[in-house]
């Protein structure tokens, strides 16, 4: 049986979340459409499109209402992030990592930090993300190196994160240090922090991508940071491995999310192309080899799209969703690989083409399969929690 957690949110109407959907798919079409092939290969930051996002509410999506959010479920905010993944998923990361800094301090946090950071947080006055990743220390949370030492009412941190999306044009970030680092076990010396952007933290290099163009992915440093006790989330050290793992689960949907936009809008491409393209006096949909492909790539995406509805739909009840997020993210995400790739081989040579969209989806979509925890490490989690369950 799950365990009931505390991050239960309210349900929206039907209607209102037709309404919204229908609001993000004129946007999609006025502003994102017209843009994105620029942006992609250029690497450029959507300055507009930021904006715009912020004036829709979309960096406040799953906050609390009673702090300036939303207070989307988890399922509208899935079906959100999926309609805009299927024509550009990079631009969802920018509010993503942004939403699972603003999920630890609103699940976690003191009264006095959500009253202070939330509001900034939903309007986007104040965006950032998650900084948890060091140069020895991705899926093993555990092994990070930097630092944080109390003098007096301020902690001085000294480290460095690595591939922390919105590094450059982000002003604050949840980040993860060590308050002590003789810990045993080790978690126990782990807390999470409110960073913002100041003296002693600096923007190191920005790495260049296969994809996941225009947003910005980079490496911070911190040399004699200091900041407030007061940011120390929920006021207590030694929590900070639950906390920043906790927001994993959101962020996991979310990247199921996006998988299933990506192979969605894979689908969505090699449906259209294959009904204009001909060869042999007809269509290539009415050739067996592609309507074999076809037919496989439609109920993947399908398949993808319900399991993180299913995983949406526990995190919404206030469950432990762990094994269901780690479904859906595993699932959804191999599924935009192997849409995205099938679509290329529909598009034929056209599919290697810069001119064409499809070769954008196949480079965008390898990331989701090591992203929020590789999918060699979801399985371990399926496995695991599947066993927990179901004891003999």
């Amino acid at each position: 049986m799950a365990t009931a957690i505390d991050n239960a949110q309210h349900m929206i109407d039907p209607e209102e979340e037709q309404a919204f959907m229908d609001a993000i798919q004129k946007w999609i079409a006025r502003s994102v459409k017209p843009v994105v092939m620029e942006h992609d290969h250029e690497d450029k930051w959507p300055e507009q499109l930021v904006g715009e996002m912020a004036d829709m509410g979309l960096f406040g999506a799953t906050i609390g209402e009673e702090y300036g959010g939303l207070g989307l479920p988890a399922t509208s905010y899935a079906k959100i992030v999926a309609e805009i993944a299927s024509h550009w998923m990079a631009i969802t990361g920018i509010f993503n990592s942004h939403l699972i800094m603003a999920c630890a301090v609103e699940r976690f946090g003191t009264a006095e930090q959500k009253a202070k950071w939330l509001p900034k947080f939903a309007s986007g006055e104040i965006r950032g993300g998650l900084a948890l990743t060091e140069p020895n220390a991705g899926t093993d949370l555990q092994a990070i190196r930097t630092t944080a030492v109390r003098d007096g009412d301020e902690y001085v941190i000294n480290g460095t994160k690595t591939w922390i999306s919105n590094g450059i044009n982000g002003s604050c970030f949840a980040l993860l240090v060590k308050t002590d680092p003789k810990a045993d076990p080790r978690y126990k010396g782990m807390s999470l922090m409110i960073a913002p952007k100041g003296e002693g933290f600096t923007v190191g290099k920005k790495f260049k991508k296969l994809g996941y163009n225009s947003i910005d992915s980079a490496e911070l440093v911190f040399d004699n940071y200091r900041i407030p006790a007061d940011n120390l989330i929920g006021g207590v050290e030694g929590q900070g491995f639950f906390q920043a793992t906790g927001g994993l689960e959101l962020g996991r949907i979310n990247v199921a999310a996006r998988g299933v936009g990506l192979a969605e809008g894979s689908l969505r491409l090699a449906t259209e192309y294959a009904q204009l393209r001909e060869t042999m006096g007809k269509p290539i949909s009415e050739h067996q080899a592609i309507q074999l492909k076809l037919g496989e790539m439609v109920t993947r995406a399908r398949a993808a799209r319900l399991l993180t509805l299913d995983a949406a739909e526990a995190y919404d009840r206030g469950e432990r969703c762990d094994l269901e997020a780690g479904m859906a993210k595993y699932f959804a995400s191999e599924a935009a690989v192997r849409n995205s790739e099938e679509s290329m081989r529909v598009h034929g040579g056209y599919a290697y083409s810069k001119e064409y969209e499809i070769e954008r989806y196949y480079r965008d979509s390898l990331l989701m399969c090591i992203g929020e925890g590789t999918n060699e490490m979801q399985r371990m989690i399926i496995s695991k929690q599947w066993v927990k369950r179901n004891p003999a």
